[in-house]
């Protein structure tokens, strides 16, 4: 199996990462918008790193008891393996340290994998944004956990059960 680690995004992952944006994304973030996420105080990156390669990533802004996810991105060869879903986790836990107690995140209505990624993590639709994305016109589902602690409570229960 291989060994995955999540950490902290650092200057020098700007690269990988904004090639991950672009395989993953149809108007991927500049390497400068990336790299400005670096400075910005309420902004919280993290990259998965599999035997040493980073194959994902994920931001968010923390804003008081509140994570809003900005970006969260798999390359495909690592996709079905459950990177996303532990990416996630590492994420929600992240934002718990940091004081969050809900997270909210869009996606795309016509992304049927990531949605159901989202509904075992408890998160549930309360909005849409009519023509979200400017790249396809299509519309966002606006999604909220609003208890992020308890998400991590019962994936750390199932896993100890099995």
């Amino acid at each position: 199996m291989a060994e995955e680690i999540v950490r902290p995004m650092e200057r020098k992952d700007v690269n990988r990462v904004h090639e991950i944006e672009c395989t993953c994304f149809r108007s991927p973030w500049s390497k400068l918008a990336l790299a400005g996420e670096l400075r910005n105080e309420v902004a919280h990156y993290l990259v998965m790193e599999s035997d040493g390669v980073i194959c994902g990533y994920g931001g968010m802004w923390l804003l008081f008891e509140e994570a809003h996810v900005t970006n969260v991105a798999i390359m495909p060869e690592y996709r079905g393996k459950g990177c996303g879903k532990r990416l996630m986790l590492a994420m929600m836990r992240h934002a718990v340290k940091q004081g969050a107690e809900k997270m909210t995140l869009e996606v795309r209505e016509g992304n049927m994998v990531a949605q159901h990624l989202y509904a075992r993590l408890g998160f549930e639709q309360n909005g849409f944004r009519k023509g979200y994305y400017s790249d396809t016109g299509e519309g966002a589902l606006i999604l909220w956990n609003e208890d992020i602690q308890q998400t991590i409570n019962r994936e750390r229960q199932a896993n100890e059960t099995v």
